[in-house]
């Protein structure tokens, strides 16, 4: 199930649609007599292509994921208000986001970038609150070495005690990691650290099963500041990536309520 998820997520990304659209569209100019069906369908290929490689759709996609949590230190958050005795936080949580486990590499280009922000918001977060766990999630999914793994020997790098560090290294995606940690943490509270993108779906599964995250988005790719401007227009590879990472969390948002799992 896991990888049947992961191909068919694949291709629904802007990326692969556009350019599978295009090919039929393609196949039917050049091997049928359907010649106005296969142009419409390399004009709706290309249509595809070019709006979601402009900033003004790409943000408009991603920015509402981004902004439905405020970040860990903004005293109007409602989710943090409530956190005034530092005591109350026992762990600091921060789920992977990809790694190469390629000992060729130097060890900082073995983490994946989304990895090390998260990882490096997660130990300024332990740091500032003395006493807790730094709790790092992330197991194998196509790589031999678990991601949890990889995020240790980088944080042990930085300076974090080796007895201060928890490691999950069984879980495969989201829903796992929830459940895994929850198996660690139990009721607890936490702060669980992820990409501003990604924080919706994470607290959602984690509250789910009755745990206490407090939400800590980091990794903004879409500032307050993006607003119209001539580039808005124009397709980059940047704005792609920002709407597939948007798609890939509205897809995994309506499989988890498909499967009740927020």
């Amino acid at each position: 199930m896991f990888i049947l998820k992961k191909i068919v997520s694949g291709f629904l990304y802007p990326l692969p649609l556009s350019l599978w659209i295009s090919f039929l569209g393609l196949y039917l100019l050049w091997f049928t007599t359907k010649q106005k069906a296969g142009k419409a369908v390399v004009s709706a290929g290309l249509i595809i292509l070019t709006l979601f490689s402009c900033s003004v759709i790409a943000n408009k996609l991603l920015r509402p994921l981004e902004r439905k949590y405020d970040s860990f230190e903004m005293r109007d958050s409602s989710s943090v208000s409530k956190i005034e005795d530092k005591s109350a936080i026992k762990y600091v949580v921060v789920l992977g986001g990809g790694h190469t486990s390629d000992p060729e590499l130097p060890l900082m280009s073995q983490i994946g970038k989304s990895s090390l922000v998260r990882l490096m918001e997660g130990i300024r977060i332990y740091r500032k609150y003395p006493g807790t766990k730094l709790l790092l999630s992330g197991g194998v999914v196509f790589d031999p070495v678990p991601e949890a793994d990889t995020l240790a020997h980088v944080a042990i790098e930085t300076g974090v005690p080796e007895n201060d560090i928890i490691l999950e290294a069984k879980s495969k995606d989201t829903r796992s990691q929830a459940e895994f940690i929850k198996s660690i943490v139990g009721n607890e509270q936490f702060v669980l650290v992820t990409s501003a993108s990604h924080i919706p779906r994470s607290m959602a599964m984690f509250k789910k099963l009755g745990m206490n995250p407090i939400p800590s988005p980091i990794g903004h790719r879409v500032s307050a500041g993006s607003g119209l401007s001539p580039h808005s227009f124009f397709p980059s590879i940047g704005n792609l990536y920002k709407a597939q990472l948007a798609i890939h969390e509205y897809l995994g948002l309506t499989w988890a309520k498909l499967r009740g799992q927020q």
